[in-house]
């Protein structure tokens, strides 16, 4: 009979700590006398006849941990229901499937368990939860793993920002990514004590609109120059076009690609580069001479090396994986508590009825959060009379205002 064997697979998009992972998995399981199969592609693959896979080595474990990127290649791609076959697990007899990835690839990962179930395939089923974007709903505010990496990777470049919009005397847009949540613009933002962080989360209950994210910024650019600033940044999350109508994106005068169903196709653009535009002819529009540039962060810091925090921690979860095993549990998330306990979090407690999992979002009902606010350089009721000589309704650049309902 062939020996029994785990698979591991990664979807979705690279964060740095994802060799750690596999590393720890690899070398648990192999040391316990299983074979270590590594899918490549994702999922693209794994229902063909020609699935690409590599069998895992301990020496090869031993060399990857603290590397960038992944050693198994990635794909965002989601096989559908009547795809499923259970050839590959029947044929390598595999005992446990590894995801590593973020909501999406947890609820394929459950999708393909119950299919194996439905076949009589035994397969255990655990997800280790991977996102640079921090939204994975994890207990006590856990971070997913990649983000305190990804973030610190970002503060160093956006801090060179800063010093150069002090140095230059102008101004730097700075768009993060995060589609769902904003924690990683308002982490890099609140690091770099930028004066203007821009979040989703800031706006619920009331419209997201190009408008209001410009405003905040010309709202931060004026109170700095009543400070005697003439410099500044702003940090903006990518999130927030993911939250507005296709007619407002559509009429922002951005020239877009489209998808099959109509919709703007977000990615091909910069983010940075449409608030940049649209904020320079604003600022042309109120006389107000300041100069801005884009910056895009993202791509740049997904397969950075992992700091010493997502090392540990992602050996932990690595090492969780086998303990998981071990119990017997299966549809899972791998969590790695503060205190260094390892629990599973069952995905059917945190799916929604439709079987996705809800993003996690920046609670803004925090002190930290308050506090971090509160901090910013915007346009308050107070700055109103001052703020006249720069534009004729100061109201309308006020936070508090922009952000309620």
């Amino acid at each position: 009979m062939t020996k029994a064997s785990i698979a591991i697979l990664c979807s979705g998009g690279p964060a740095p700590g994802i060799n750690a992972v596999i590393s720890a998995i690899t070398k648990s399981f192999l040391s316990a006398g299983y074979q270590v199969l590594g899918i490549h592609g994702g999922t693209k693959t794994l229902f063909t006849d020609t699935v690409s896979t590599e069998a895992l080595t301990f020496d090869m474990a031993d060399r990857i941990f603290n590397k960038g990127g992944s050693v198994l290649s990635m794909s965002r791609y989601k096989p559908k229901d009547d795809e499923f076959n259970t050839t590959f697990f029947e044929k390598n007899n595999v005992k446990l499937l590894v995801t590593i990835g973020g909501d999406d690839t947890a609820s394929t990962a459950n999708r393909i368990a119950a299919f194996l179930k439905s076949r009589q395939v035994s397969v255990q089923n655990i997800h280790v939860p991977k996102t640079i974007d921090n939204d994975l709903p994890l207990p006590d505010n856990l971070p997913t793993f990649g983000y305190h990496s990804a973030r610190n990777e970002a503060v160093k470049i956006c801090n060179t920002f800063y010093e150069d919009a002090r140095t230059s005397g102008n101004w730097f847009v700075v768009s993060t990514m995060g589609r769902e949540a904003g924690h990683l613009a308002h982490g890099i933002g609140a690091a770099c004590h930028y004066p203007m962080i821009i979040i989703p989360e800031m706006f619920r209950g009331t419209e997201i609109t190009f408008e209001k994210i410009v405003n905040l910024i010309i709202s931060s650019m004026i109170k700095r120059n009543m400070m005697g600033l003439n410099y500044g940044a702003a940090a903006v999350s990518e999130g927030m076009l993911h939250y507005m109508s296709d007619a407002e994106i559509l009429n922002c005068g951005i020239t877009f690609t489209f998808d099959e169903h109509g919709h703007p196709e977000l990615h091909n653009v910069s983010k940075a580069h449409i608030y940049n535009i649209l904020l320079q002819k604003k600022l042309q529009q109120l006389g107000i001479n300041i100069k801005s540039r884009p910056v895009e962060i993202g791509y740049g810091i997904r397969c950075c090396s992992p700091t010493a925090f997502d090392l540990t921690y992602c050996t932990l979860l690595g090492i969780g994986v086998k303990k998981l095993f071990d119990d017997g549990e299966t549809g899972c998330i791998v969590v790695a508590r503060g205190d260094g306990k390892i629990e599973p979090l069952y995905l059917e407690d945190i799916e929604d009825q439709d079987g996705k999992i809800p993003p996690r979002l920046v609670d803004v009902t925090t002190e930290a959060f308050k506090l971090v606010k509160d901090s910013l350089h915007f346009i308050r009721a107070s700055d109103y009379a001052l703020a006249e000589q720069y534009v004729d309704h100061p109201a309308q650049y006020d936070l508090e205002k922009l952000s309620s309902p």
